[in-house]
């Protein structure tokens, strides 16, 4: 039977505070009128947050595994500001959210933060207590957003920043489905070929005791290397990635593989702008919306999702803290250093010519003139956040171009690659037939 907390007064006129089981909250009130009471305030006794965990959904919670995806929690904010420009209490206006919301994550978080509300908690603290859907960035930006009274106005700036980071990460993930396909299908392809074709090739051969040619013999013992072990195709590139991944579980692992990426030509450029358009986007925003440079400058650092990045925020920090500025620091530690688990990488993919390439491009700058005098220009003037902003727009417009670009550049090599690999494999075939037909002639 649920349980109800009421106040009321009694004939004397002293405040009572109690709770009351009742079907409903009619009969709530009347029971606590039959007592003598005069009720005030009554309201149904909220479920404990442990059982909710637990799995139980009594108060309508689904049971759900993993987070919350980046698109819905962007259509949530979007919305939310949409409701609070309507002038609406933002108690009122997350309930509205939470019943159109589809069971899962969103709405059990949505759920917990109305309750917290409802407790006397801010936005910001029911928020915080839900990492898993609001970062460190959210949450940040809604307490300075309560702080100066412009609730409406951050939370419209944080959908437009998650707008424009979801449509970079489409971008970029849109361009790299054509080449992932396409090499995914030749291989499937080729496998069949050295699995099925050439064995048949081979008995004819035999059969007719034909002299091979050195590139017929190649292809042939390609193909009974690839008969025997075909179990090692997926088994190779899944062994690359679990590999990486154990480095990546260390510190100094992580930032090879991460300065490995950014030294990449073309795609490590794409990789860098990115990274830098985000970045710096997220520094702007938050500096526009009223968070100490300091605590911008640790939350950008936290969300750049690279550790060279991460170590390069981590140094504007600490010279900030004595007194520097941003661009000093920007400036004399976006030159990289020379880095042994970075050689490692591009030795163990591209041996030979890829340490002769890493060692031409170790210590390239992460971060052009370009950012570090906008920046520069930015603390002068007292238009950090414009700036910023101008940069990530400047690096989202160059991410499409070296995008497009790269899609441009890869359909002709994997046309002419694919074109190689056939033309041996027809030529290796045919040799030994031209050869028996005159033979036989």
């Amino acid at each position: 039977m649920p349980t109800f907390q009421f106040e009321a007064m009694d004939p004397a006129g002293k405040e009572i505070k109690d709770v009351i089981e009742a079907a409903n909250e009619e009969e709530a009130q009347a029971t606590i009128r039959g007592m003598g009471y005069y009720v005030t305030k009554i309201s149904a006794k909220k479920a404990k947050r442990s059982a909710e965990k637990k799995g139980g959904d009594g108060k309508g919670r689904a049971f759900v595994i993993g987070g919350v995806k980046s698109k819905e929690l962007t259509m949530f904010t979007r919305q939310l500001s949409i409701l609070q420009d309507a002038g609406l209490p933002i108690l009122r206006s997350l309930k509205i959210l939470e019943q159109q919301s589809k069971p899962g994550r969103l709405k059990n978080t949505l759920m917990d933060v109305c309750e917290d509300i409802e407790s006397g908690s801010t936005l910001s603290d029911a928020m915080s207590k839900c990492p898993k859907v609001f970062d460190r960035l959210y949450v940040n930006m809604i307490k300075a957003g309560e702080a100066g009274g412009a609730l409406e106005v951050i939370l419209r700036r944080l959908a437009e920043f998650q707008e424009k980071s979801q449509s970079l990460k489409r971008k970029v993930k849109g361009a790299m489905v054509y080449p992932v396909v396409v090499v995914m299908v030749a291989v499937g392809i080729l496998a069949f070929i050295m699995i099925k074709i050439v064995p048949a090739f081979e008995k004819i051969f035999k059969d007719f005791d034909a002299e091979l040619p050195g590139m017929t013999q190649m292809l042939i013992n390609i193909s009974n290397w690839t008969a025997s072990y075909w179990f090692l195709i997926p088994i190779i590139p899944i062994s690359i990635v679990l590999m990486v991944k154990l480095i990546c579980k260390f510190k100094a692992g992580r930032f090879g593989w991460h300065l490995f990426t950014l030294k990449l030509p073309v795609f490590g450029q794409i990789v860098e702008k990115n990274i830098v358009a985000r970045t710096t986007r997220t520094l702007g925003t938050l500096v526009a919306s009223g968070v100490p440079i300091l605590e911008a400058l640790n939350i950008t650092r936290e969300t750049s999702g690279n550790a060279v990045f991460e170590q390069l925020y981590g140094r504007i920090y600490d010279s900030i803290r004595e007194g520097e500025s941003i661009a000093k620091p920007m400036r004399e530690y976006s030159r990289t250093k020379f880095n042994f688990v970075a050689m490692f990488f591009w030795t163990f993919f591209i041996p030979v010519i890829g340490l002769v390439i890493y060692l031409t491009r170790a210590t390239q700058r992460i971060i052009d003139d370009l950012v570090v005098n906008m920046v520069d220009v930015g603390e002068e003037t007292g238009e950090l956040d414009k700036m910023l902003y101008k940069v990530a727009d400047n690096y989202d417009e160059e991410v499409d171009v070296l995008t497009e670009s790269l899609v441009s550049l890869l359909e002709p090599i994997l046309i002419v690659v694919l074109g190689v690999i056939v033309g041996f494999i027809v030529i290796a075939l045919f040799l030994p037939l031209v050869a028996l037909i005159q033979k036989l002639s």
